[in-house]
């Protein structure tokens, strides 16, 4: 895990977490939208995992919202 930007994958993960439950998706409905173990959603999700672009890409597409979403923190 990269310490130096804990923070920021954190964040990521709490806007995938946001935006799925907006939706009214689980984690295993996510996984088979985007090829995706649930268990690797899932440590994403809480940052025990460092999510590839292409990761951030193919949930953005599953979740019907621009990319760039993933990466606001508020």
């Amino acid at each position: 895990m990269d310490i130096k930007h804990y923070k920021a994958y954190t964040k990521i993960g709490l806007n995938i977490l946001y935006y799925r439950k907006e939706r009214g998706i689980t984690q295993e409905q996510l996984a088979e939208m985007t090829g995706y173990s649930q268990n690797h959603l899932q440590r994403v999700e809480t940052a025990h995992s460092v999510p590839s672009v292409a990761l951030l890409l193919d949930i953005a597409e599953a979740l019907g919202i621009p990319p760039h979403k993933l990466f606001e923190f508020k």
